[in-house]
């Protein structure tokens, strides 16, 4: 009886340990185990790495990083530990998909440059629009950049933004100045819609504005969420919220038609993108039109917001710093004088000063991509219809591609980084159109903000976030007083 309990005994542990094992390996006997076959074929393999539980993926592993122990570049360290770094390729399952973790420089330029191996498939291009940039591809892609950039990242459109945008930083700084203590993050969003809204569809501040802020707001969050369109999840209410936005846009875009009048041409996006022409002097066509300010918005509105208050963090960190700007700017304007985006150009500490706060920022952690078909890289096979992540992240914080990378230093914008290394903006024709328009909204609110104002942090060693974007705890609370 003994030897047939302990017969039994051994047989379920046996089976407990396989069952765990397909558990454990599920992901990588489903995914890998055949396209190992196909490659060895072919005389490639796919990249090392682990794809996870079934379901979960590396979901876990990732959390834990990111949100747990909040140390986010030990994500890829610990798989540079355990696969090696030979080409900066590491298979993978996240966000729900089979994906391969791209996070070398060369690597990523492959990805992001290869139109013909990989395209882009916004997470929720339901949300921001099929016909907006984000979304269309190929020559319509070149059509709608070529006319977008024109309206916002132009010379000529960033000399009427920098007039455009200036009142309502100087009138929100004075507002700040009056409450005292405020939180850096949520007044920067603010002052950045207000003029999104202004510049891009001559919206005052008003009932219109703030249906619009919330609007947006609910888009923002249905971006990031699962693709469930069902009443009560997120991705149904930014559906929604889209179609509201669309209406009030569609509003204003019929009332321009009715009683267009040149001299009476408001000169903002909405303007810009209704009267440009393409070469063959085709114009975009409403949804176009409409699509493109949705994307626009959502695009410009955070990552605008976030570049400002990192701004604000860091300067208030790094007095040395501080004190450079404040001598720059003293020799260009007066506090409360509007300056050109031409005196922007002149100001060359502040310039770094606002690459290396973006920098940190890291507002787009990582880039998507889809492989449209195999591709090689290597000696690696790039399965098709796998994800590419560029962790853009990763080549900003590796102290391979900038010394001593977490410490906030202007001056190591002296020199060029690394080709490869800075994606802050993206790569590829994928590169953000609007990344001067960025650049200069940071700029100006430097400016502002070191000639006319004195500020500390209420708390300068809070603990930080990382999901969705990296943030301080208490999103930057300042003390803030005028000069």
């Amino acid at each position: 009886m003994e030897v047939t309990i302990d017969v039994y005994m051994a047989i379920l542990v046996g089976i407990v340990s396989l069952l765990g094992s397909l558990f454990w390996w599920w992901n990588d006997i489903f995914y890998a185990l055949p396209l190992s076959f196909r490659c060895s074929a072919s005389g490639t393999k796919l990249p090392p790495g682990s794809m996870g539980l079934p379901f979960l993926g590396e979901m876990l592993h990732f959390l834990y990083y990111f949100k747990l122990v909040r140390r986010p570049d030990d994500y890829i360290n610990a798989k540079r530990k355990k696969y090696g770094d030979k080409v900066g390729l590491y298979r993978t399952h996240l966000f729900g998909k089979p994906s391969i973790i791209v996070c070398s420089p060369s690597a990523c330029k492959f990805v992001l440059q290869s139109e013909e191996n990989f395209f882009l498939e916004w997470p929720a291009v339901e949300i921001v629009g099929k016909n907006s940039l984000v979304a269309v591809e190929g020559r319509s892609h070149t059509r709608v950049r070529n006319l977008v950039v024109k309206v916002i990242n132009q010379p000529d459109a960033l000399r009427r933004i920098a007039e455009t945008v200036q009142p309502r930083i100087i009138a929100a700084l004075k507002l700040w100045a009056h409450k005292g203590r405020i939180i850096a993050y949520n007044e920067a969003k603010k002052v950045t819609f207000e003029n999104i809204g202004k510049y891009f569809a001559g919206i005052e501040p008003g009932t219109h504005l703030e249906t619009l802020d919330k609007l947006f707001e609910g888009m923002v969050k249905g971006i990031r969420s699962q693709p469930i369109n069902f009443p009560g999840t997120t991705y149904h209410h930014a559906l929604q919220c889209r179609k509201k936005a669309l209406a009030i846009f569609k509003k204003e875009m019929d009332k321009r038609k009715n009683g267009w009048d040149e001299s009476k041409a408001k000169n903002d996006l909405m303007d810009g993108l209704m009267r440009l022409k393409d070469e063959e002097g085709k114009q975009l066509s409403e949804m176009e039109v409409l699509d493109n300010i949705v994307s626009l918005v959502v695009a410009g509105y955070e990552s605008t917001s976030i570049s400002i208050m990192w701004a604000v963090y860091y300067i208030a960190k790094y007095p040395n710093v501080l004190k450079r700007l404040q001598e720059e700017h003293k020799s260009i304007a007066k506090n409360g004088d509007l300056i050109t985006s031409d005196d922007i150009q002149k100001l060359k500490y502040t310039v770094k000063v606002v690459e290396e706060a973006i920098r940190l920022a890291n507002i787009a952690q990582v880039f998507f991509r889809t492989a449209r078909k195999d591709a090689d890289y290597k000696g690696y096979r790039i399965p098709e219809g796998w994800k590419l992540i560029c962790w853009a992240r990763y080549m900003h914080t590796n102290p391979e591609n900038f010394e001593d990378p977490l410490c906030f230093n202007p001056d190591r914008w002296d020199g060029q980084p690394k080709p490869g290394t800075y994606l802050v903006f993206g790569g590829g024709s994928r590169i953000c159109a609007g990344n001067m328009l960025a650049r200069l909204q940071v700029a100006i609110f430097i400016h502002h903000l070191v000639v006319g104002y004195r500020w500390e942090l209420v708390n300068p060693e809070a603990k930080m976030t990382y999901l969705p974007h990296p943030k301080p705890v208490d999103l930057v609370e300042i003390n803030i007083s005028r000069i």
